[in-house]
């Protein structure tokens, strides 16, 4: 790959912004672990090799970013993009075992509360602790989200979610210090069940790219509209996206041509569109089918129209396309798509194909049944 392409610039960003999580880590490790030592405080110590383990997410992310940018080879010829959705559910995993972990202590110290000792340096280091890993969340999923990399959005969701920890026991602190009342258990419980939500939140989103997501609407249709911006294209359908990571997709289209058009030109035609689709949106069309469109028989066009009626008539049938209308073989040929949520497809699409014979009867109705793949 090229040093200046997008994937290499994407892969520096992520590796440049996950260095500075980790040095922000490093930086609070070293602070509280000084301030332990100084002030014999060994919970303020545990806390610096904690943010030792926060760390972590920043590597994980660098490691995942690395290996989803090899080269493709022939055990994954196409590529090891999805490495990146693994190392965004480790770090959901890493989140909600921090949740889990802050709810048990919590309640231990509900069952068994302890008069808090809560002295200048150890609220200083909190406050400290509380403003870098605002920053640095802040920053990091801000990141995460331009380059479209869930594993530092979820990295960067990690710290802010450490920092909201921290600001609770601040005011706790607070609240016993003015009123003598200690809530640090109860406010502990109370955020670790928001941590674990968010935990169990992420990881549901990145399985679910990992099971396979219907592509985003604005993309499909930006594809469409681009090949139906090449001469002699009457339509896009049928379009499936492929994600092997983030932004890269493959996949196939079905295209409509009149019917007059060589092989020849077809083929010029299909070259051109997966240049231009690549281009404009660094999506790779690995195959292209042909729907040819009737421009030699008159009548084509009545029927169509009156079938079009018909088929769109019928619930939850979304759109009716690839018509041809051929004479010589005495064949109806169309796809519909019928909407997921329509409780028996079947019914429907055996009702289309009745009406069709019905009014055709001495045509044979070739009707696909397609699923609603993208907009």
């Amino acid at each position: 790959m090229e040093k200046n392409s997008p994937i290499v610039l994407r892969e520096k960003k992520i590796v440049k912004t996950s260095i500075i999580g980790i040095l922000a880590n490093l930086f609070l490790a070293a602070f509280k672990a000084a301030v332990g030592m100084l002030s014999n405080s060994i919970a303020v110590l545990l806390d610096a090799v904690n943010n030792l383990s926060d760390a972590l997410s920043s590597v994980i992310t660098i490691i995942g970013a690395k290996l989803a940018n090899k080269a493709p080879d022939k055990k994954h010829p196409l590529g090891h993009g999805r490495v990146e959705f693994l190392s965004a559910a480790v770090i959901s995993v890493i989140v909600l075992y921090a949740g889990v972990t802050s709810l048990v202590e919590s309640v231990k110290k509900i069952i068994t509360p302890e008069t808090p000792d809560y002295s200048t340096v150890s609220l200083i280091v909190i406050a400290v602790a509380v403003v870098v890993k605002i920053v640095l969340g802040l920053y990091v999923r801000r990141t995460g989200k331009a380059v479209n990399s869930d594993a530092l959005v979820n990295s960067g969701m990690d710290a802010l979610l450490d920092s909201i920890i921290s600001f609770s026991t601040l005011v706790a602190a607070g609240i016993f210090l003015i009123f003598h009342l200690s809530l640090e258990a109860w406010l502990g419980a109370v955020i670790s069940l928001f941590i674990i939500k968010s935990g169990i939140d992420m990881l549901r989103e990145t399985v679910s790219q990992i099971l396979g997501e219907r592509v985003e609407g604005e993309l499909s249709k930006a594809v469409k509209a681009t090949i139906c911006s090449v001469p002699d294209v009457l339509g896009a359908y049928d379009l499936i996206l492929h994600s092997y990571g983030p932004d890269k997709w493959q996949g196939s289209v079905h295209i409509e041509v009149p019917d007059t058009l060589t092989a020849d030109v077809l083929d010029r035609m299909e070259r051109k569109i997966q240049e231009m689709v690549y281009m404009e949106h660094q999506v790779i069309l690995t195959g292209i089918g042909i729907y040819a469109a009737n421009t030699k028989d008159d009548e084509a066009s009545a029927v169509q129209s009156e079938l079009t009626r018909f088929v769109m008539a019928q619930d939850g049938v979304l759109q009716m396309h690839g018509f041809y209308y051929d004479v010589e073989h005495k064949q109806i040929r169309f796809d519909v798509i019928i909407d997921f949520a329509v409780p028996d497809r079947a019914a429907v699409y055996q009702t289309i194909m009745d009406g069709v014979k019905e009014r055709y009867p001495d045509f044979t109705p070739l009707i696909i049944m397609d699923a609603d793949i993208s907009d």
